[in-house]
């Protein structure tokens, strides 16, 4: 843990406290100035609010500048490619939407607007801090990067799609039509949300990323331009949490039992993805690297993109956003947690081979 820890920069080893920070600063002001919040959400263009939009496009954006695009084609190239990529999208695309779902379901069932908070963060993907987690734990760095642009992409795609499949169609026929009629979101609400916050910062990214290499390198950008941007999505996060719990913060002083609820399925979510995605990977004698890999993929999630569209959908003070929100939380500490597990994996269940890893 201290090795891996010592691996991090300083903002990402403590990005955990910041996000404490953060949530004790919006409950403070949420308490003690109120109109604060209100004051910044007044600020609109249609039903999206200027400085939180501003927030989420900022926290988007250096992520998906960070993916590498150009390594799609070498890897479907590559031996074995539909099975990496047949097994990737099947961890996160099937078994983890359907996971969450039916942890949020089990631990949720009558609280309706943080279920559906924590429905939207299973759907989401990851694109961003599984490539710190699989740095750490010795994952296959390139690898990881084109699941990330794959994912990024799917997200484009499917994303909509499916948070009106899980939200309305299963959630309803689940909870019956008083459910049905209570949960009842338009997929072109969600796609709208999902362009804004999604879309817009990964065509930035996307030609960011290929203006710049062709005008200063490979090394530079990633050497230079992908440090100096980073800490921007940290604080587009942290501005996005202060004024999102300066909402809750008379919520979160009466009813602290419920974040916990809702840090229940999430970190249950995180360890068995972790641990179910490392058991296929075993069988299917995937490679240490490539399954951890593989794991770090499918047990993160893209809470940014799950808060952007909470926040467009049902509006930045409400319980859906805010369950999104406590995903971060849960997420950071368990994340670093299971780079212990992975190495640990790694020295009792693998073995060094001519340079290879393979399973002992």
């Amino acid at each position: 843990m201290d090795i891996s820890q010592s691996r991090l920069s300083f903002l990402d080893r403590f990005l955990t406290l910041w996000i404490f920070i953060a949530m004790a600063i919006g409950v403070a002001i949420g308490y003690f100035s109120p109109d604060v919040a209100e004051t910044l959400d007044s600020f609109r263009l249609d039903t999206v609010s200027l400085p939180i939009a501003i927030g989420l496009l900022v926290m988007m954006y250096p992520p998906l500048a960070k993916v590498k695009y150009e390594e799609l084609d070498n890897l479907l190239r590559a031996n074995d490619a539909k099975k990496i990529i047949g097994t990737s999208l099947f961890l996160n695309w099937i078994i983890g939407p359907m996971l969450m779902f039916c942890l949020a379901w089990i631990f949720l069932p009558d609280l309706p607007e943080f279920r559906m908070g924590v429905i939207m963060v299973g759907l989401a993907r990851c694109i961003a801090m599984v490539l710190v987690w699989n740095q750490l734990a010795g994952g296959d760095s390139e690898y990881c990067a084109v699941l990330v642009a794959l994912n990024s992409i799917f997200q484009i795609l499917f994303y909509s799609l499916l948070a009106y499949l899980f939200i309305t169609v299963l959630s309803g026929w689940i909870g019956g039509v008083a459910a049905s009629a209570y949960v009842n979101v338009s997929i072109i609400d969600i796609a709208k949300s999902v362009f804004i916050f999604l879309g817009i910062p990964f065509i930035a990214g996307i030609l960011t990323r290929y203006v710049l290499l062709k005008k200063r390198g490979k090394e530079w950008y990633d050497g230079t331009f992908v440090k100096r941007i980073s800490p921007i999505a940290l604080l587009g996060l942290l501005f996005t949490i202060v004024v999102m719990f300066s909402f809750k913060g008379l919520y979160i002083i009466n009813k602290p039992w419920d974040v916990v609820r809702v840090a229940i399925p999430l970190v249950t979510y995180f360890l068995l993805m972790f641990f179910i995605s490392f058991w296929i990977s075993y069988k299917l004698r995937f490679g240490y690297e490539l399954a951890t890999t593989q794991s770090f993929t499918a047990a993160s999630n893209n809470f940014e993109l799950a808060i952007a569209v909470c926040i467009g959908i049902w509006g930045i003070s409400s319980l859906q956003a805010f369950a999104a929100v406590i995903g971060p939380l849960m997420e950071v500490p368990v994340l670093i947690s299971l780079v212990s597990v992975s190495l640990w994996i790694k020295k009792h269940y693998y073995k060094e081979n001519k340079g290879t890893k393979t399973i002992s």
